[in-house]
């Protein structure tokens, strides 16, 4: 892409070139989703996974946070070919650390190394598991909002709130090291308390109250002086923005747990299906809204999408009986392992 469709004074690249160019590495990048996952699966046990799933999705919103940090004023001094160098040398150091590091254990180094049974797949195919689908047509419903905030949240900021690169800079980078920091933190309560379900449900919850909040604020900003308007939006979006990515890591983990480590990968390429559908409609849907409904439509819709997903996250009734069954095993197949999360 630095070679072929950098636009310059003398040439502008065609638009399929550019769409070529951006399917081929969303193809190649969207790949390694469900892989990792799966790693993770094999190398961590049942009380460690949530953790180091979350720390796992922060590379999310960590690439983001400095894309948003760096790539605007990058491609405002330096142009597209600066930036697009700097991304082939970040996916060159990803692949090397990912040929160093990233092997499938060892027998003797597996997370079920100490001779107990691991526990049982719990659906030797998963994509036959009702539960599976519903938990990721959840994350799909999830990333709606999301979406819309990474894609949008500069728009807004600059079209109705009149702000400039600095501060939606600020912003979408705020937004990005929030995110990192409530997956991690929520992995490892949830592997603590055992209550993934639950803090999904909240996550929801929260999400659809604070697009609520912004969708409102939004409607009545006409009456609200511009020294309260813009710090209120600002945080609002902010705020919005860290409860709808903070679930991350605990949903792909419950889903893989669903799964099974030996159909982990099958259940989380699945769940990545639904992300990428929302990556696709979202960014073609807003322009639409917009139209009809101005953004007060936009954040109510994203409200909207987290309040469905919140009663998908209830535990179905014929999987209520198992769960202390599996998470006393989990528990007994733990007690003869060190913890490497401490």
């Amino acid at each position: 892409m630095t070679m072929l469709v950098v636009p310059s004074s003398t040439h502008i690249p065609s638009l399929a070139v550019l769409a070529i160019a951006f399917l081929v590495t969303g193809l190649l990048g969207g790949s390694v989703n469900g892989s990792s996952g799966r790693a993770i699966m094999a190398w961590f046990h049942e009380g460690e996974r949530g953790f180091a799933m979350s720390i796992r999705q922060t590379a999310v919103p960590l690439g983001g946070g400095l894309g948003a940090l760096v790539l605007p004023s990058l491609a405002s001094a330096h142009g597209f070919a600066a930036v697009f160098g700097l991304l082939a040398v970040a996916s060159a150091v990803s692949a090397f650390f990912a040929w160093l590091w990233l092997h499938q254990p060892s027998a003797q180094d597996g997370p079920d190394s100490t001779g107990a049974n691991p526990a049982p797949s719990a659906n030797p195919r998963p994509l036959r598991n009702l539960d599976i689908w519903r938990i990721a047509a959840a994350i799909g419903l999830l990333c709606f909002p999301q979406v819309a905030v990474l894609t949008f949240a500069s728009v807004f900021l600059h079209d109705f709130g009149g702000m400039g690169t600095a501060v939606i800079s600020a912003s979408l980078a705020t937004v990005q090291v929030g995110a990192m920091i409530m997956r991690v933190w929520s992995g490892r309560f949830t592997d603590r308390h055992r209550n993934r379900r639950s803090f999904l449900r909240l996550c929801s919850a929260l999400s659809a109250m604070a697009f609520a909040l912004l969708g409102l604020l939004v409607m009545t900003s006409p009456a609200i002086p511009a020294p309260v308007l813009v710090p209120s939006l600002v945080g609002m979006l902010v705020l919005a923005g860290i409860c709808v990515s903070s679930w991350h890591g605990v949903a792909y983990t419950e889903l893989a747990t669903l799964a099974g480590a030996s159909h982990a990968g099958t259940a989380l390429g699945l769940a990545n299906s639904f992300v990428f559908v929302a990556f696709f409609l979202v960014p073609t849907a807003i322009p639409g809204l917009l139209l009809l409904v101005s953004w007060t439509g936009v954040w109510l819709a994203a409200a909207a999408c987290a309040l469905v997903a919140w009663p998908i996250f209830l535990q179905p009734a014929s999987l209520s009986s198992a769960c202390p069954s599996l998470q006393n095993r989990g528990v007994a197949v733990e007690r003869g392992k060190p913890d490497r999360t401490r």
